[in-house]
């Protein structure tokens, strides 16, 4: 097939891409012009928008004028991917490119360092032989970081960032979305030496029509009595240990029920500094009561029984516990509220989620799915129910699970060769993972973080129209983080134009200190 005659106005930036029969998208075009235009740019554009071929147009030119170019990846799996496209996008011979992951040998790593014309990697490699003196990026005349958004902390993107900042070379940021929090978007902006932001929504009027339709489809499911019964008898226990932390001074909150898990984790960490030993003692055992009933109390409400015995389990197979711990275990209201449970699961008995689930999945008869899930003992039992009503589902966890990455692409493999159609995956499936796109995402409990929302409902709608399914226990922590997510994303749009136009204002008032 020909090239669209409209690439061949990026000039010299087209040199090394191979062309042939990729469809023109005038946001590309624009995107890879502002880039070359205002220099670092931070692109935010919605995921399977082609943020990679803009990333190796900018690559490209840099080739082309002489210098060397780095495309990094958070993990294994995805710095392959972007070897196998680049190979077949880019017109480059092998020995010019190089894959460099901690797999690869010290000596074999030097070599191809000092030679390529671009190498792929993933942070901790590049940040590893750059600390240990045997690489250095003094000839490299861009970088493109996939997955940007991980350029903060202590993270090695944020390494390889600032020895790039002190060569003044050209930065190029990927993300579907850098956060909603301002102060993390200008920290991203910081560490990367960004000087522009291009970014981009399904809606905006040059994206429009290459985004497939995506169906949003809210499920409110009401709890069962069973649960509710078990639910009334963990609720004493957590309002007795709130009401010991409220009167210490600790806390100041009247339901139990609705305490983010944040203010919990924070108020652990602000315990620890509390110097007099009697009252530090007393309130981190009212606080271990308050964290674990508080997180069993969840689990049943919005995961489902087994997973909520699940958790009572592990903490009473403790080899240590804490004295506070050992109490819980030992109150008669959570020795009642287990046994029942058990007797439940016995029964067959479970969530209301979980046969919105089964409908919603049979619905779809036999087309590819991912259920996104948060926790592994939601994984084992929804696998498991899945599998005795006829639905062909398997377990996608990561390496905590002690699933390997070689094991992890055979799942992935046989996913996509259609073995199975149903994949039920923690938050290992959302990023970093080349997983096909899917027909339906299932959300068995919504999310509050803006960014993995955003990469879970990225999985569908890429090549064809797609649905995406929130389950949404009623009266639950479950309708709280539904609503803080879709805030959060709109935030996350103000917050990206308004740094943008500071960036903007920046470089004219520095244009104008020149003049």
């Amino acid at each position: 097939m020909a090239v669209d005659e409209r690439w061949q106005k990026l000039g010299q930036v087209a040199e090394l891409l191979n062309l042939d029969g990729v469809e023109f998208r005038e946001y590309q075009f624009n995107i890879i012009n502002a880039i070359l235009k205002h220099g670092s740019t931070l692109v935010v554009l919605p995921t399977g928008l082609g943020k990679t071929l803009i990333g190796m147009a900018v690559i490209s030119n840099e080739i082309s004028e002489g210098r060397r170019a780095l495309l990094l990846a958070p993990t294994r799996p995805l710095s392959e991917q972007h070897y196998a496209t680049v190979m077949s996008t880019m017109k480059l011979s092998e020995d010019s490119v190089a894959l460099l992951l901690g797999s690869v040998g010290k000596k074999q790593r030097k070599e191809l360092e000092q030679s390529a014309k671009l190498i792929i990697a993933t942070p901790q490699t590049i940040a590893n032989d750059l600390k240990s003196g045997n690489f250095s990026l003094e000839d490299f005349g861009v970088a493109v970081f996939d997955e940007c958004h991980r350029a903060v902390g202590k993270y090695a993107y944020t390494y390889i960032a600032n020895e790039l900042s002190v060569r003044n070379s050209l930065v190029v940021g990927l993300t579907a979305s850098p956060g909603s929090k301002k102060e993390k978007i200008n920290q991203l902006v910081s560490t990367l030496n960004i000087k522009h932001i291009e970014a981009r929504i399904s809606t905006d009027p040059d994206v429009v029509s290459y985004v497939m339709p995506k169906y949003m489809h809210v499920v409110s499911v009401p709890q069962s009595q069973t649960i509710k019964g078990i639910a009334s008898l963990l609720r004493p226990v957590g309002e007795e240990s709130l009401a010991s932390l409220n009167k210490m001074g600790l806390m100041n909150a009247k339901n139990f029920e609705r305490i983010p898990r944040g203010v919990l984790i924070a108020l652990g960490n602000s315990l620890k500094k509390i110097s007099a030993p009697g009252f530090r003692f007393g309130a981190f055992y009212s606080y271990i009561r308050l964290l674990n009933v508080s997180h069993a109390y969840d689990l049943l409400l919005t995961e489902g029984i087994y997973p909520f015995t699940a958790y009572m389990d592990s903490l009473s197979e403790r080899e240590k516990k804490s004295r506070a711990v050992e109490n819980l275990l030992a109150n008669k209201n959570m020795v009642q509220a287990v046994a029942l449970a058990k007797e439940a699961v016995k029964r067959g008995e479970e969530h209301e989620k979980v046969k919105y689930a089964i409908s919603v999945l049979k619905e779809y008869g036999g087309k590819s799915a991912i259920v996104f899930v948060q926790y592994r003992s939601t994984i084992k039992m929804l696998v498991d129910i899945f599998q005795k009503n006829g639905i062909n589902a398997m377990p996608f966890v990561g390496k905590k699970e002690g699933v390997t990455q070689e094991k992890q692409k055979k799942i992935i493999e046989d996913f996509r060769s259609g073995k199975f159609n149903v994949l039920v995956a923690s938050s290992i499936g959302e990023e970093g993972l080349d997983i096909p796109s899917v027909d339906l995402v299932l959300f068995y409990e919504p999310i509050p973080n803006e960014i993995r929302n955003i990469q879970r409902k990225g999985r569908t709608a890429r090549f064809r129209a797609g649905d995406v399914y929130i389950l949404v226990a009623r009266e639950t922590k479950d309708e709280i983080y539904l609503h803080v997510s879709a805030a959060r994303e709109k935030k996350m749009l103000y917050l990206i134009n308004e740094i943008n136009r500071d960036l903007a204002r920046h470089a004219q008032n520095e244009g104008q200190k020149r003049l």
